[in-house]
């Protein structure tokens, strides 16, 4: 079997700024999509109080709750990013983020209040959102590393590994029974 080598990364010494005043493609790429997810959870900021209050379950309420604190500190923590790079914190609107809320905006419009359903709904929903938090921080804190921004990479990998944890906690909440009721209601 041919053995393939993958190129050599860059050493540190030749990631570091040459004194140019002037960023790589790549790095003005790279602040455009922090200033997309920035976009995204303040978004999410706005958009958890709402699917807490549709939710009918009191740990799927918690749950929302205790990801609306962890969301404000993805907020702060772009906000270093953005303070790392040299840049005023700026949001572009995330068009991805946007159209998986206005699907759960739908999903709440779709289904009964005080059903299991809705929280199952609910649940789906809020794991899109965090699925796509999840490849973007995997991504980003890639990119960090590769224009040779560590510091910005170990940022983006805690929020990336907070962002996991939601999702696994998400997971929890349906297989704690709510998947199962929602399965026996009756449709009216």
């Amino acid at each position: 079997m041919k053995e393939t080598t993958k190129p050599k990364a860059p050493t540190k010494a030749a990631k570091a700024k040459t004194g140019s005043q002037h960023d790589s493609m790549l790095e003005e790429f790279f602040a455009g999509e922090i200033k997309d997810i920035y976009w995204a959870e303040k978004h999410l900021v706005k958009t958890l109080p709402k699917m807490k209050k549709a939710a009918t379950s009191a740990e799927l309420q918690q749950a929302f709750a205790d990801h609306l604190e962890t969301t404000k500190t993805h907020v702060t923590r772009l906000e270093q990013v953005f303070e790392l790079l040299g840049k005023k914190a700026q949001a572009k609107k995330c068009d991805a983020m946007e159209g998986i809320t206005k699907e759960g905006e739908g999903i709440i419009e779709e289904t009964e209040a005080g059903t299991a359903t809705r929280d199952v709904g609910l649940i789906l929903a809020a794991q899109k959102v965090e699925h796509y938090e999840i490849a973007t921080y995997g991504g980003l804190a890639q990119l960090a590393r590769t224009i040779g921004r560590d510091d910005i990479a170990d940022l983006l990998e805690t929020t990336l590994a907070e962002e996991k944890d939601a999702d696994a906690t998400l997971t929890e909440v349906a297989d704690n029974g709510i998947n199962y009721q929602a399965s026996e209601e009756e449709e009216k």
